[in-house]
């Protein structure tokens, strides 16, 4: 209880200053064009909030880079399986995946707008930034099985689902993770700017164009603030699932210890 407390007025006391900090500098620019005030965007997000658009538009925004982390997650996965056990299949796909790494997510907008609907950009871009490092993580977690274990579950004709879900699976649950909570921000800041400049209806990334074009400063903070949110909410979710999932394992572990023994 003392460490929760203590966690928190030392989030509280950053926030507190980076505030001030803030408030200080629009203060000394004097003009909300330039950098509204701080309690006017917090005024707008809750006017933002109470709206009912508001939630179909973040729903929206929130299913296409969902999707778009799913489906890579699941390609990802395939891929790693497949170039984990064929030398051609990682001759093949490994160039590909070093090429989407290296190209910047404009390129991959400006070229997706000719391709693509609108509405289907950013569950392109999505893919397109988290498959790379689902496939990169999960390949490192292939090179740490222990393949002894895995020679000596084929002597004792150990099945190829028991091979997978006691040996492979734990080894590779560490490197997933991690792959999955490195995507979620950086598909969602993608995601959000493939909407920017697609501009699909019922999306965040209208709101945030149309705040720009119509030189709306305060709710362009405000619209940032919904981003930065929906980020924060995403990867509590995430984590919270994935501390479940370990508590689970480990329970499960433990039994057959007690069983065992």
């Amino acid at each position: 209880m003392k460490k929760f407390t203590k966690a928190l007025f030392r989030t509280l006391a950053v926030a507190a200053f980076w505030l001030l900090l803030w408030l200080a500098a629009a203060k000394c620019v004097g003009k909300e064009l330039l950098l509204p005030m701080p309690q006017n965007v917090l005024r707008r997000l809750f006017e933002i909030m109470s709206e009912k658009s508001f939630y179909v538009t973040t729903a929206y925004s929130l299913v296409r880079v969902l999707l778009g982390i799913l489906l890579a997650t699941l390609i990802g996965v395939l891929l790693a399986v497949l170039t984990h056990f064929s030398r051609v299949a990682l001759a093949v796909i490994k160039p590909i995946i070093t090429v989407v790494k290296a190209t910047p997510v404009a390129s991959f907008i400006i070229l997706a707008l000719v391709w693509l609907d609108r509405a289907k950009l950013p569950i392109f871009i999505s893919l397109l930034m988290v498959l790379p490092i689902i496939w990169t993580n999960l390949t490192a977690g292939f090179s740490a099985v222990d393949m002894k274990l895995v020679e000596m579950a084929h002597v004792f004709s150990v099945g190829r689902r028991r091979i997978a879900r006691d040996i492979y699976i734990p080894s590779l649950m560490p490197y997933f993770s991690s792959a999955v909570r490195t995507s979620l921000g950086l598909a969602w800041k993608a995601g959000i700017a493939a909407e920017v400049l697609a501009v699909p209806a019922k999306s965040i990334g209208k709101k945030l164009f149309e705040s720009k074009a119509y030189l709306e400063t305060t709710d362009l903070f405000a619209w940032t603030a919904v981003v930065i949110i929906l980020s924060l909410i995403i990867e509590f979710v995430f984590e919270t699932l994935m501390s479940r999932v370990f508590r689970t394992e480990r329970r499960e572990k433990k039994k057959k210890k007690d069983v065992n023994t």
